[in-house]
């Protein structure tokens, strides 16, 4: 009886809705009318495809001196340096060197003011900043070889694009399209990939290292709190996962310690700026295999990414950076303080991670850069695919580890900063490097510090790994 009275209300809603739409065709007009009642269009964006790298050719390298000889005895006379105004507002970089034949700055044009593009008076090389690597090689597909065509500017990359009709990429893009699909490609070929595409990146690479220790607002030597309520403030609110005002009310419940929520927070972030440069530099002894992955964190009420990056044997964070985006750049931070935490870098190193594109466009950049490394991507619920199936129980422990930093954070609802949320997850990630047990370890903790062992209780632990990273500050600055 119920499913025909839902048929019967359904009929009866559309035969109003004509009524309604009949009588605003009289008084606005058909047109009008018509386009109140128009559905909005479902066009489904292409999925980001990142394909193989492209092959890279070196060219050859010319010698500035070589050259200034040359043109002297061609002409007769020295090829001087550029003559610069006194007045110009326009600087050439002491610093830069043309990347074709290495001429100092001094053999530099501002070629078109101050937009960035330099020539080079003894080669003549058109360049700036940020496109040096394609002066310094060419690009090609891999598939035929023809030099690659940028196309697209974005904020972070040039977008390259083989634009051969006989690369055999692209004949097997149309030749796999069924009939309908040929169709739809012939009135919107924006909706289909069929030729390579890679991407440059030319954002720099030095300031995704980490940055200089930061002087806490709140010094910790000179607070009212002993020690050990320090110790019991982070037991309770880091291991426990309690929220700032649990803490509280508990420390004056069971200890009888009047103590407000804001000034627990401000403890916290000192605690996690003094220990930070700790956590991110100590010398840990790790194996060949990582996984990462992305959650969500809420800040300032809208949502950021916590970027995860975890050794799956030993069990130890790696890499944690909070990010406003989950983007490419965000990516490569996230890999990048994985790579500092070796001195050299292993033949075999691997990365499991789940099918977001970021990660392939990450190790592209680092390939850019030398630094080479296996990407494995594990995609969905199920093992559809032989990586997945072999790859599928890293997946999981990571996964497993964005559980546990989600029952701890879950009481905090969110953060009012950006430094709120860093100082949070500093925080857990000690916690769970030097003073959290694994089952998977026989209940040992990841990194095992013999100071750390001697305490007797986990407040004193805390306390004990603050000094160390106090010391470990002082020898890093006197350095």
């Amino acid at each position: 009886m119920l499913p025909q009275f839902i048929a019967y209300l359904l009929q009866y809603i559309k035969y109003q809705e004509k009524i309604i739409f009949g009588l605003l065709g009289i008084i606005l007009g058909k047109s009008v009318a018509k386009a109140q009642f128009d559905e909005p269009v479902n066009k489904p964006y292409r999925k980001l495809e990142v394909d193989e790298m492209p092959v890279i050719e070196t060219l050859e390298k010319l010698d500035f001196q070589e050259l200034i000889l040359k043109y002297q005895a061609k002409h007769g006379k020295v090829l001087k340096p550029v003559a610069r105004r006194k007045n110009s507002v326009v600087k050439v970089p002491a610093t830069l060197t043309c990347p074709k034949c290495s001429a100092p700055a001094s053999y530099l044009y501002a070629n078109n003011g101050d937009k960035g593009q330099y020539q080079c008076k003894v080669c003549g090389c058109l360049f700036n900043k940020q496109n040096r690597f394609l002066k310094e090689a060419i690009i090609k597909c891999p598939h035929c070889l023809k030099t690659l065509e940028r196309i697209k500017e974005r904020k972070d990359f040039y977008v390259f694009k083989c634009k051969n009709n006989n690369c055999s990429f692209y004949q097997k893009k149309l030749n796999q399209m069924t009939e309908e699909e040929k169709e739809r490609f012939k009135q919107d070929p924006q909706a289909f990939k069929v030729r390579y595409i890679f991407r440059e990146f030319y954002f720099d690479f030095k300031p995704l290292s980490k940055e200089s220790p930061v002087n806490p607002k709140v010094d910790l030597s000179r607070i009212y709190a002993s020690p050990h309520t320090l110790g019991l403030i982070l037991t309770y609110h880091v291991n426990y996962g309690l929220s700032a005002r649990k803490t509280a009310a508990l420390m004056y419940d069971v200890h009888q310690i009047k103590i407000s929520h804001q000034t627990i927070l401000n403890y916290m972030n000192s605690v996690a700026l003094i220990t930070k440069p700790y956590v991110d530099h100590y010398p840990y002894e790790l194996s060949n295999s990582f996984c990462g992955d992305e959650t969500y964190i809420r800040v300032k009420g809208r949502w950021h990414y916590l970027f995860f990056f975890f050794d799956a044997v030993k069990k130890i964070i790696l890499s944690y950076p909070v990010s406003p985006n989950r983007d490419t750049q965000s990516a490569i931070k996230a890999l990048d303080e994985v790579l500092q935490k070796f001195k050299t870098i292993p033949d075999d190193l691997m990365f499991v991670v789940d099918g977001n594109p970021i990660y392939i466009l990450a190790q592209h950049y680092f390939a850019q850069h030398g630094i080479h490394f296996d990407i494995h991507k594990v995609i969905g619920l199920t093992n559809d695919d032989p990586v997945s199936k072999e790859y599928r129980p890293l997946k999981q422990i990571i996964e497993r580890l964005n559980r546990s930093f989600k029952g701890n954070y879950r009481a905090t609802t969110g953060f009012g900063s950006q430094e709120g949320s860093v100082s949070y997850v500093t925080l857990f990630v000690a916690y769970f490097n030097f003073l959290r047990p694994h089952a998977s370890l026989e209940y040992s903790v990841p990194v095992i510090i013999p100071e750390l062992e001697k305490m007797p209780n986990m407040p004193e632990r805390w306390t004990k790994l603050i000094s160390m990273a106090q010391d470990f500050l002082i020898e890093q600055q006197s350095a």
